[in-house]
C-alpha cells in the first residue's frame, strides 16, 4: 500500500514510517504541515493519508483540514486521522463527507500494532476505524429525535460496534450472539435507515456516518 504521512513531530513520523514498511507498506511521502501533504498527495495518489490534526503553523486543526482539501480534490484517498485530539467539527465533517475510507484513531490509546495496521488496512479498503472515544464524542453533538430513535437497544448496540469498525463475527462475539443474530440485526439497521440493497460495505459505511452525524 502507497501511505502518505503528515506528523509534525519528526520521531513519530520517522517511527510511523520505519513501522510502515517494516509491515510492507511503500511511505512514498513524509511530511509535517497540511500544505505539504496537500501537495505531497497530488504528486504521488497514495491510496491512503494518515494525518495528524495539529500541524503548523498555528497547531490547531491544520491537519484535519488539509485532509478534507485532500478528499475534495481526490475522494480515492482513504484517510486515517491519528491524532491526541478529538477535533469535532471537522470530524464530523470528514466522516460525513466522505462515505467511503475514513478512520479518526487517538494516539494514546492505539495499543496494538497489529490492531493498528488491520484499521489501516480496512480504511484504505473504503471502510472505517473510528475510536470508541471520538464516537461518544461526536454523538455528544447529535440532536436526538431522529431516524435512529427507530432502533431497538440491541440493533444500536450493534450499530455502535459497527461505527468502531468491528466486522459481524467480531460483533457476535462481543455480544455472545450467533454470526446469524448479528446478521439480522445489521439488515434490520439498514432497512430502518432505509439504505437500499446495493453493495454492503457501503451500506455498512452509510450506516455509520448516520449514526454518526450531527
Amino acid at each position: 500500500m502507497r501511505i502518505v504521512i503528515a506528523e509534525d513531530l519528526v520521531l513519530l513520523r520517522e517511527g510511523i514510517a520505519s513501522l510502515l514498511a517494516d509491515a510492507g507498506h511503500e511511505v512514498v511521502a513524509a511530511v509535517a504541515d497540511g500544505d505539504e501533504l496537500i501537495a505531497a498527495v497530488a504528486r504521488h495518489r497514495p491510496e491512503l493519508a494518515i494525518v495528524d490534526v495539529r500541524l503548523p503553523p498555528t497547531q490547531t486543526d491544520e491537519g484535519v483540514r488539509a485532509a478534507l482539501e485532500v478528499r475534495r480534490h481526490d475522494p480515492k484517498t482513504a484517510i486515517l486521522i491519528l491524532s491526541q485530539y478529538v477535533e469535532e467539527r471537522y470530524a464530523a465533517e470528514l466522516l460525513i463527507g466522505g462515505s467511503r475510507g475514513v478512520g479518526y484513531l487517538l494516539k494514546d490509546r492505539v495499543g496494538d500494532v497489529d490492531e493498528f495496521l488491520a484499521a489501516l488496512r480496512r480504511v484504505a479498503a473504503g471502510g472505517t476505524a473510528i475510536d470508541p472515544e471520538v464516537v461518544s464524542q461526536l454523538l455528544a453533538r447529535r440532536r436526538r429525535g431522529d431516524v435512529l430513535d427507530e432502533l431497538t437497544p440491541r440493533e444500536r448496540e450493534v450499530l455502535a460496534l459497527m461505527a468502531e469498525g468491528h466486522t459481524n463475527s467480531a460483533i457476535a462475539e462481543r455480544l455472545v450472539i450467533t454470526n446469524g443474530a448479528v446478521e439480522k440485526h445489521v439488515g434490520n439497521v439498514f432497512l430502518k435507515l432505509g439504505l437500499p440493497p446495493t453493495d454492503q460495505q457501503h451500506r455498512r459505511v452509510l450506516a455509520v456516518l448516520t449514526y454518526l452525524g450531527v
